[in-house]
């Protein structure tokens, strides 16, 4: 790909999100994207004159401090939103109605209302719009997905995930502040579910609990939370389906546990997170050219144990070696779907049914009920 062919990017916002996986990730593809500009209103005095990104990467980038410079850009062909959540809905309109093709960081808004209306202005304008779902491509979810694939298991009757830690304090975050998207369900819940539903599709039901469970900051901020999705019996599985999706703030244990998975044949264990994140924040761009880039050590390989036939008592253990993680495959893909019309990975349509199972999450606890999830 020429020069004049790659997919000029700016990027709003330098915080974590831009600094640990956006920048990165473009800068990993410099056959497909080039970084235009960084919108940041403010850089800090240390990263003056040049701006945060430039001088962390060591690139050369424009600085822009208003964003309303990037939409009157024509250069710019792609904008990528990694802002605070209340702001991503408001970003991606205005950067849609400008023209550009949009990446967005999760949550991709605060409502399944705000989604669908992004979803029909990508629509209108012929424009990419995708969400930011990064863990499809954990090492541990691409291993599950391959023996769920395989059949190992059987029928599946019980998926949990959950992502727990132990952090008795706060971090002062504005993901900790009462404003809308705050909380832990925006935050790991839309990975969560995101992941549950590339598996399961739609559940029938929904029942879920948020709450603010160490009692620290503002009381209607959840720090922890429960959703339980429900499946009926089907063609394919006769049995009948939960998903629980978990996180938990205070759980001290080394590793954590990420996944349980129960069938007709077997169960699935496994502990442990995906290496990427910590891989990038140490290494940043020069983490992909190592050979042990996205690669979980043999200590938390998932944990196997089956039967051949459902009934009998003898059943195989074993350990499988996990999956290479690769967020690349993300942009790599985006930027296909941009230059060549490459299928997305991550469909809109898929981005706006997490958010609608978060705002039924968030009445099913704020109610204490269960739910029927509509057809969309």
């Amino acid at each position: 790909m020429s020069q004049r062919e790659l997919i000029r990017v700016s990027v709003v916002g330098a915080g974590l999100g831009a600094t640990v996986f956006h920048v990165p990730l473009v800068l990993s593809s410099p056959d497909l994207f080039i970084l235009h500009s960084v919108v940041e209103r403010t850089p800090p005095a240390e990263m003056q004159p040049e701006g945060t990104i430039a001088k962390k990467f060591n690139v050369k980038t424009k600085l822009v401090n208003k964003f309303e410079d990037v939409l009157s850009d024509e250069a710019v062909e792609l904008v990528i939103i990694t802002t605070p959540n209340s702001t991503h809905y408001g970003f991606a309109k205005a950067a849609l109605e400008a023209g550009k093709h949009v990446l967005v960081d999760k949550p991709v808004t605060t409502t399944y209302e705000e989604a669908q209306e992004l979803g029909r202005i990508a629509t209108r304008k012929n424009l990419i719009l995708y969400a930011f779902q990064n863990r499809r491509w954990d090492s541990d979810y691409l291993t599950l997905r391959k023996v769920l694939q395989n059949g190992s298991l059987g029928h599946i009757t019980d998926f949990v995930s959950q992502y727990d830690r132990y952090r008795n304090f706060l971090k002062g975050s504005w993901k900790e502040s009462a404003k809308a998207g705050s909380g832990l369900i925006y935050d790991l819940g839309t990975h969560l579910i995101d992941q549950a539903l590339h598996l399961f599709g739609r559940p029938a039901r929904i029942t879920a609990f948020l709450q603010n469970l160490r009692g620290i900051g503002e009381d209607n901020v959840d720090d922890n939370f429960t959703i339980l999705l429900h499946y009926p019996r089907t063609e394919q599985n006769p049995y009948l389906l939960t998903v629980t999706l978990c996180a938990h703030p205070l759980s001290q244990r080394t590793p954590q546990l990420r996944y349980t998975i129960r069938g007709s044949k077997g169960t699935f264990v496994k502990h442990g997170l995906d290496v990427q994140e910590e891989q990038m924040k140490e290494l940043g761009v020069k983490a992909f050219g190592k050979a042990w880039f996205g690669r979980e050590s043999e200590e938390i390989q998932a944990e196997l144990e089956v039967v051949e036939k459902e009934g009998d008592n003898a059943p195989l253990k074993s350990k499988i070696t996990s999956e290479k993680g690769d967020y690349r495959a993300l942009y790599r893909n985006l930027g296909a779907a941009i230059r060549d019309g490459e299928e997305l990975k991550v469909k809109w349509k898929e981005a706006e049914m997490v958010m609608l199972i978060v705002d039924l999450a968030i009445v099913s606890s704020r109610e204490g009920r269960t739910l029927d999830v509509p057809e969309v």
